[in-house]
């Protein structure tokens, strides 16, 4: 197998690592030359070196005003530099288990949310009060002005508030997560994109400069065969 010599650290490395400066992006490049000032376009560094110069790149983008790395930012980065998929890691982390009291709050808000909910309630409504006035003639267990019935709604009221108020706490909560492994997925993605991009410049330049390379030979090899038919000739001209 071919190597290469690096020419920021002088190591040997298999030829298919190396990396062209030219096909590395200005920013990053600027990282390795603050580092390296010697380094320069026409020279060569391994992709694993150039590795280490991504992550520092990809760190300072992702600070925040603070200049420190959110929790978020750093799982992406480990989940880049490991070349794992972020989307199955987040599946398999935020099952958490869902109490007594969450599993009703859910279903009271399901239920009081429903048409199945408002078309009970108008049933019961009418069969309360066509009860104690017409089949009860306004002398049954709750007459008008149905103070009973006044109370009991109020009690419904007043308990069915709170408990929608917690199922909307708990589907808040499911958005925030929701949008957080959503912007963890997008970042990864992005960075994935930038890392195919520059896999491809650096395809294309190599490929670049294997054809420059073929036709030098041919060039070459084309002079070398005129400067020989000249020989010819003129060997045949002396005759």
């Amino acid at each position: 197998m071919d190597n290469f010599i690096s020419d920021i650290s002088g190591q040997q490395f298999p030829s298919e690592q190396r990396i062209l400066g030219a096909s590395i992006r200005q920013p990053i490049f600027k990282l390795i030359k603050k580092e390296y000032p010697s380094f320069s376009k026409d020279k060569y560094i391994a992709a694993s070196e150039l590795t280490r110069f991504k992550e520092t790149y990809i760190s300072e983008f992702l600070k925040d005003e603070s200049g420190q790395l959110s929790q978020l930012d750093q799982q992406v980065i480990n989940s880049f530099k490991e070349n794992k998929v972020i989307s199955a890691s987040l599946d398999g982390d935020n099952k958490e288990p869902v109490s007594v009291g969450d599993r009703v709050a859910d279903k009271v808000a399901e239920f009081g949310g429903s048409w199945t909910f408002i078309i009970s309630f108008i049933l019961f409504l009418i069969v309360w009060i066509a009860a104690n006035i017409f089949w009860l003639n306004n002398k049954g267990f709750d007459p008008y002005p149905f103070i009973l019935l006044n109370l009991i709604l109020s009690c419904v009221a007043a308990l069915q508030a709170p408990v929608i108020m917690m199922s909307q706490n708990r589907q808040e909560d499911k958005d925030r997560e929701r949008a957080r492994n959503d912007y963890m997925v997008n970042l990864k993605a992005e960075l994935e994109i930038r890392e195919l991009h520059e896999k491809i410049d650096h395809l294309i330049i190599r490929k670049e400069q294997e054809l420059v390379e073929v036709q030098r030979d041919q060039v070459d090899k084309l002079s070398f065969l005129l400067k020989k038919m000249e020989k010819i000739e003129e060997a045949f001209k002396n005759k």
